[in-house]
């Protein structure tokens, strides 16, 4: 009985300070925004209202003096981020039902349903950067710099592997009955997959959905290399924080705090779709 309740001691101690961990920087965030200049050059403070006076100045300056920049910005990277994450799971959805349901053999090679779905997730094996001067190349050349559907492209093509695979064990794992006595009371596959397959995939999409919305938020290198004025992007904008008197951290935390609230909404309030999504695959897979 005493290691067990040690062990709990233990469990719980460590979380903690994990927690600790995972959380201090958000909390660093918050107050640096709040901290005048030179509360933030003299050295490390913590606590509001005793080691430094909290003043608003900055966040009045972020949604008043640069109000249409800051809106601006923030419009780009919602456009491209749920753009690219609808085509994501569209597409996602179908290819993975696809890779589930029927079965494909290209004799040349003898590659069958595993192996396309393997050689769809290994385009994420690659970094990024590889693909940069490429895309740049092939973006000047049809004239996508520095638009909202460049960006949403580009996004897409980094969020489907993903989708595919996800939603490809997800598919693996329902029953295949509902969708038999669906045909035999007359609906087609498409319907069947409309009616039957898809809000039973719930979780699956749902998980699909985040991780490309997230993926596509944070994004910066390509956002950085494909981007000229109209179509930059938050992470974009923050980086890019670095006037004639210095990097000003106190206006770089709050513009920082703009670009993480949506996502850590969005996580927060879909987070069981997120585990079962993810998980149900694996298990009945």
């Amino acid at each position: 009985m005493r290691r067990s309740i040690w062990r709990t001691v233990a469990i719980y101690a460590f979380v903690a300070f994990w927690s600790f961990i995972v959380l201090f920087p958000f909390y660093w965030l918050i107050t640096t925004s709040f901290k005048l200049p030179l509360a933030v050059s003299r050295g490390p403070t913590y606590i509001p209202f005793v080691d430094f006076d909290p003043t608003t100045v900055h966040w009045e300056y972020l949604f008043t003096n640069q109000r249409n920049t800051t809106l601006r910005h923030f419009r780009n990277s919602l456009i491209a981020a749920s753009g690219s994450t609808l085509l994501a799971v569209v597409i996602g959805s179908m290819a993975g039902y696809g890779l589930s349901r029927f079965r494909y053999y290209w004799r040349a090679t003898r590659w069958r349903n595993d192996q396309i779905a393997f050689w769809i997730i290994s385009n994420r094996f690659l970094p990024p950067a590889v693909f940069v001067v490429p895309f740049l190349l092939l973006y000047t050349r049809f004239g996508l710099i520095d638009t909202h559907f460049g960006l949403i492209l580009i996004y897409t093509m980094f969020n489907v592997p993903f989708a595919v695979w996800i939603m490809r064990d997800f598919f693996n794992g329902l029953p295949l009955d509902l969708e038999e006595s669906a045909r035999v009371d007359g609906a087609s596959r498409f319907q069947a997959f409309l009616r039957i397959v898809l809000p039973l995939s719930t979780p699956g999409l749902v998980a699909v959905a985040i991780f490309s919305f997230i993926f596509s938020w944070n994004e910066f290198l390509y956002a950085l290399m494909l981007t000229n004025f109209d179509a930059i992007t938050l992470p974009v904008l923050i980086a890019g924080q670095n006037t004639n008197r210095g990097i000003e951290w106190w206006f770089i935390s709050a513009l920082t705090l703009v670009a993480v609230i949506p996502v850590v909404l969005i996580g927060l309030f879909l987070e069981r779709f997120i585990t079962s999504g993810l998980m149900a695959g694996a298990v009945k897979g």
